[in-house]
């Protein structure tokens, strides 16, 4: 009896120790998947040095100091502004007046690992979108690389001059039913409160974040142009001073068809004799802003002089709508023989161009 009690005893003495050892070997296989004290991961470093999203697009600072920009930037006119943008082959873009104007203030230098964009003495005028972009090559290709483009709306915050000064005293602002108009009136100040006016009837138009919106970069944006938004608008502008009146606009609503010109040819007179002097008129209808060329063909081309004028001017047709009338007029003097024939216009826009034709015969 003695010994089958010891032998059980004996028996769940193995079976315990073998749990517990199986308890450690779990325990240790455990572990061995856990990083080591002391042990360090290195992070993942994006090429270059920029990580995704970031900008490559920096001010530089006094002391060597540099500031990655964002979507917009507030800076101090008067001090001179220095951009760089990362990359051997960068191309900028600025506000467009800075090459009209042909500014001397602004200079870029390329060198071999960074763009550098100086603006000396920026002013309220030079509010606006600045923006750098890698420009990649194949062979003799270059194209810019969209993936790596950066813009940072910059505002020269000048308390004298709460919008963006304008060349032009009195704008025209063209409204289309299919698409929306923008009232330029931009601050130099995000913070500033703007609000849109008509100058007959006085009336303030509100922004109601649906048909019209402000936005500081553009100004008020009309969703829906209707001729019930022509006349003439300013905006207001106000800080914490006296409230400050922008430019004048002048909004015509325009619906005039994008296409080829439509010409028409007339003769003046219209009995035509030996002697006469005639003029040929050719006409195209079109939008207000629509550049028109005009070329001709005639009987005396390169044997008989002519003198040709070229002129346009805004019409009304009818419930308000606005057009461009632009002419071309060809005058013969003292008609001979050679003279009469047929008199060819082509007339070309961006969209295409029309040919027409008029037949002066001798009466």
């Amino acid at each position: 009896m003695k010994l089958w009690v010891v032998l059980c005893l004996a028996l769940l003495w193995v079976q315990l120790q073998n749990g517990t050892c199986q308890q450690a070997k779990r325990k240790k296989d455990v572990g061995e998947n856990r990083i080591r004290p002391g042990g360090k991961r290195r992070p993942f470093k994006p090429k270059d040095g920029v990580g995704k999203g970031q900008s490559l697009l920096t001010q530089v600072l006094d002391k060597g100091r540099f500031l990655r920009l964002g979507q917009t930037t507030t800076l101090t006119p008067g001090k001179n502004m220095e951009l760089r943008c990362k990359g051997d082959s960068i191309g900028w873009s600025y506000p467009t007046y800075l090459d009209t104007f042909n500014d001397s203030r602004l200079s870029i230098k390329q060198s071999d690992k960074y763009s550098q964009l100086v603006l000396t003495s920026p002013s309220a005028a030079d509010t606006g979108p600045y923006s750098c972009w890698v420009i990649v090559c194949d062979g003799t290709e270059c194209e810019r690389d969209h993936d790596r483009t950066y813009v940072s709306y910059i505002y020269f915050t000048d308390k004298d001059n709460l919008f963006v000064p304008s060349a032009i005293h009195f704008e025209i602002v063209y409204l289309r039913p299919d698409r929306p108009a923008v009232v330029p009136c931009r601050v130099t100040d995000p913070q500033a409160k703007v609000s849109l006016h008509r100058e007959v009837p006085p009336e303030e138009i509100t922004a109601n974040r649906t048909q019209v919106t402000y936005d500081p970069t553009k100004g008020f944006v009309l969703k829906n142009p209707s001729p019930g938004h022509q006349g003439v608008f300013y905006c207001k502008a106000v800080t914490k001073g006296t409230p400050q009146i922008s430019t004048k606009y002048q909004l015509l609503y325009v619906e005039v068809p994008s296409g080829a010109p439509f010409v028409s040819l007339a003769v003046s007179p219209e009995s035509v004799r030996g002697g006469d002097n005639v003029n040929v008129t050719c006409s195209v209808l079109g939008e207000p802003e629509e550049d028109v060329s005009f070329t001709w063909t005639y009987p005396g081309q390169g044997r008989r002089p002519v003198h040709i004028q070229t002129s346009w001017r805004l019409v009304n047709r009818g419930m308000g709508h606005t057009t461009r009338l632009s002419q071309n007029v060809m005058t013969v003097e003292d008609m001979e023989t050679i003279d009469f024939g047929n008199y060819v216009c082509n007339a070309k826009n961006q969209y295409g161009e029309t040919t027409v034709t008029i037949d002066i015969i001798s009466k």
